[in-house]
């Protein structure tokens, strides 16, 4: 695999070829990632849950991300890499600006933020200083308390409106990827279209551009695996073959089946 590029992303998606994301805490699973030909990696909040042992991502520091982002890293030369940026991080632009810089020099080709048009101008000044934007839509981890739990989004038309408005308005002030996590198949295979950039679906259908999954759900290592969410490693050889049995799934559309959709 040669290295991936945010504008590599956007010819696949003109094209009409999808590709896979994974998420990565540590050198060894991201190096085994990359060989599986995992076109992006992402270092999520989830290690809350995962690594840490927290009930939600709120607990996440930037001491958190910053440490396993530059682990990814390390182990980690041609994926497109993405950090999350933890809660509370991006309230205020200032807190963008200098939280956006401490995940790009540990080695992150790109930050993630959650929420809507209210992220507006921070995406804009982040983009405008060639800080790489990924935004995320639908049910919010980092949000979990406001939402009352993890639940579906956009399932009303009131809704599903605002987050188109919202996809929108975030990729005209320079979002460069989005992703959307538990909403309708159908909404999402509406904002895929509306929009340029490419569309990362978990929980999402499968008529989006790329799907990302939890690397210990994909695995079937969890201690319950979401309804969207898939075990490559029962019938893999070892760990790399179910990375790479989950991205030819998703870039030949098994994956997600209709029984992973809402």
């Amino acid at each position: 695999m040669k290295a991936i590029s945010i504008a590599n992303l956007r010819t696949m998606k003109g094209s009409g070829e999808k590709f896979a994301v994974l998420t990565a805490y540590d050198t060894t699973f991201a190096r085994l990632a990359e060989l599986a030909g995992i076109e992006v990696l992402l270092v999520g909040d989830s290690l809350g849950n995962v690594i840490l042992g927290y009930q939600s991502t709120v607990p996440v520091t930037m001491a958190d991300m910053v440490h396993h982002t530059a682990a990814v890293s390390r182990g980690n030369s041609k994926s497109l890499l993405i950090a999350d940026m933890p809660y509370m991080s991006y309230a205020t632009d200032e807190q963008a600006m200098a939280n956006a810089t401490q995940l790009m020099q540990a080695g992150a080709q790109m930050v993630k933020v959650e929420g809507g048009a209210w992220l507006e101008t921070t995406v804009r000044k982040l983009a405008e200083r060639g800080v790489p934007v990924c935004c995320h839509l639908g049910l919010t981890p980092q949000s979990v308390d406001k939402l009352g739990g993890y639940k579906v989004q956009g399932k009303d038309a009131e809704a599903a409106a605002r987050m188109i408005a919202d996809a929108r308005c975030l990729e005209q002030a320079g979002a460069d990827l989005l992703v959307l996590e538990c909403v309708p198949s159908q909404l999402a295979a509406e904002i895929t279209a509306a929009l340029e950039i490419p569309v990362i679906g978990i929980g999402a259908g499968g008529d989006t551009d790329a799907q990302v999954l939890v690397v210990y759900d994909m695995l079937g290592i969890s201690p319950r695996l979401p309804k969207f969410s898939r075990n490559f490693l029962t019938g893999a050889g070892d760990i790399q073959q179910a990375m790479a049995a989950y991205a030819k799934a998703v870039k030949e559309g098994s994956f997600p089946a209709p029984e992973h959709c809402f």
